[in-house]
């Protein structure tokens, strides 16, 4: 078993022979900075757990297996010290440009330059078997925080800020020591734009900033969106990680190496060398508060570690959590507000469309369909939220009207074609499709209502010529699917030929990509 020593005692109760011997000490350097250490035994006493299970919260998962805390080793390779190009034939070009590589890169070259260089991996074991080449383990380095250079932060320029902008960013930098201050705009407003011009100056200090936000999704495109503005390393944690990638990045930020640090909630047990700022994106969502295993709410926590470092935290939100609105009413919090959208942006306008009357097709009316189709022709882009998984929400009889509902709880089975399923979506039951209904026998079984699957199904043939796409949970369960999902019509096709391919559907795959099954030709 892995332990963590939190203190050295002379007497004890526990009898002698109770008492076992510490096989190994892992690590001869504290895993934990004092900050992180306090933060984990305040959550302990304060939300009544053990201290062992809040620790672990506050650890990679390596580190509890007990892998030593280091980065991992990578292959290299390097030119031997007598290696000269003179000893390869002139008409081994391929082998030749290796060699000249890695002469030029006396302190290694890793694979994936090779691939960048477009040179044959494989002609790395030819050189080895010449004598030219010899590979070896090399472990990076950390660069600390304090060790980089302030000067050159950004790849692209900050963009012009209105007055309202202009003025949360100078009170937010003003803020000395430890301050909350929240920060209420309207969607649209530029809060994000905010958020990136007071990590500019937190950066300008060698300073590390931590930003939470809400859900796993939410996180690629805000890491996208801050390395478009920053070229500092930037990592981010967060469960979509596997374990060998999560240890490193929390290395780095240890390190001081990460200059920005982006997450979900679990972030804020991830130690900075040099702190300066955290910041919590929707700091409402309910996301931000661990519902299983060691229960605690990170938004709380990022208050009291900010407090502990005697740094600013700054929470962002268009519908500020009533706790941070009272908590600025006193004035425990300095309320920022942001009241007009940023640039040229206007507010939307809404309308409501009376369908009494209106033939529906999957849900949708025509006088729909037809808005649909003249911001299609601007070529614009429609946004349809609905919020049903599956093909339809339940499956009737039609001869004697049973539905078919699930033996575990009083909840409708929900319909799913990809892979063809009932499904019930609060106690997580599934069966098969059933082919004639409990009560009667009838085989007249016809679905009701209409979920993404089936409005996707149904947009894919009335719009032809026009992506479309469907974001739900079974559509992004797959690896970077949210990532490959952004305006690839590649994906929309794959999805599509994925659903009829676990129906038995398909047919083949033409070389063009698109989509040959039987049911949409």
């Amino acid at each position: 078993m892995v332990g963590i020593l939190v203190e050295c005692r002379e007497e004890t109760d526990v009898p002698f022979g109770k008492l076992k011997d510490a096989i190994e000490i892992l690590d001869q350097q504290p895993i934990l900075d004092e900050v992180t250490f306090y933060l984990a035994h305040w959550a302990s006493n304060y939300y009544l757990y053990p201290i062992g299970e809040a620790l672990n919260q506050a650890l990679p998962a390596l580190l509890r297996k007990g892998d030593p805390a280091e980065f991992a080793h990578s292959t290299l390779w390097r030119a031997t010290a007598n290696a000269d190009l003179n000893a390869l034939s002139k008409t081994a070009v391929r082998q030749r440009e290796v060699l000249d590589l890695l002469l030029r890169n006396p302190e290694g070259v890793s694979t994936d330059v090779m691939r960048v260089e477009s040179l044959p991996v494989g002609l790395l074991k030819t050189l080895q078997d010449k004598g030219l080449a010899e590979s070896f383990s090399h472990q990076p380095t950390p660069v600390h925080a304090d060790d980089y250079e302030t000067g050159d932060l950004l790849r692209e320029a900050p963009l012009t800020l209105n007055s309202e902008q202009r003025k949360a960013v100078e009170l937010i930098q003003q803020a000395t020591g430890f301050n909350t201050l929240l920060l209420e705009g309207v969607t649209g407003s530029g809060k994000t734009e905010v958020y990136l011009q007071v990590i500019q100056e937190v950066l300008s200090q060698g300073k590390q900033a931590m930003v939470m936000v809400p859900e796993i999704g939410l996180t690629p495109q805000t890491l996208a969106r801050f390395k478009s503005r920053f070229q500092v390393p930037i990592v981010a944690l967060h469960s979509g990680l596997n374990d060998r990638q999560r240890l490193d990045a929390w290395l780095m930020a240890r390190e001081g190496t990460a200059r920005i640090l982006i997450g979900t909630r679990s972030i804020i047990f991830t130690p900075m060398r040099r702190p300066g700022l955290i910041i919590i994106d929707e700091e409402h969502d309910l996301s931000f508060k661990q519902q299983d295993g060691f229960r605690y709410s990170a938004r709380d926590l990022a208050v009291l570690r900010a407090r502990k470092e005697n740094i600013p935290l700054l929470l962002g939100s268009a519908t500020p959590s009533l706790e941070s609105l009272h908590n600025a009413r006193i004035g425990r919090y300095q309320h920022l507000a942001l009241t007009q959208r940023a640039g040229n942006a206007r507010p939307p306008t809404f309308e409501l469309l009376d369908i009494r009357g209106e033939n529906l097709q999957s849900g949708l009316s025509q006088s729909l369909l037809s808005r649909i189709a003249d911001h299609l022709k601007q070529q614009t882009q429609v946004l349809i939220f609905l919020n049903r998984r599956g093909f339809s929400p339940s499956l009737i009889c039609h001869q004697c009207g049973t539905i078919n509902e699930c033996t575990r709880c009083d909840a409708r089975m929900t319909l799913h074609r990809s892979p063809p399923h009932m499904h019930c979506h609060h106690c997580d039951r599934q069966t098969p499709i059933p082919k004639a209904c409990s009560h009667c026998g009838s085989e007249d079984l016809r679905p009701s209502g209409a979920g993404t699957e089936r409005t996707e199904d149904f947009l894919v043939h009335h719009f032809p010529k026009t992506p479309v796409l469907r974001i739900d949970r079974d559509s992004t369960t797959r690896k970077d699917a949210m990532k490959k999902a952004h305006g690839t019509d590649s994906y929309r096709q794959a999805l599509h030929h994925d659903r009829h391919t676990n129906a038995g559907q398909r047919t083949s795959l033409s070389k063009s990509d698109t989509c040959c099954c039987t049911r949409c030709g």
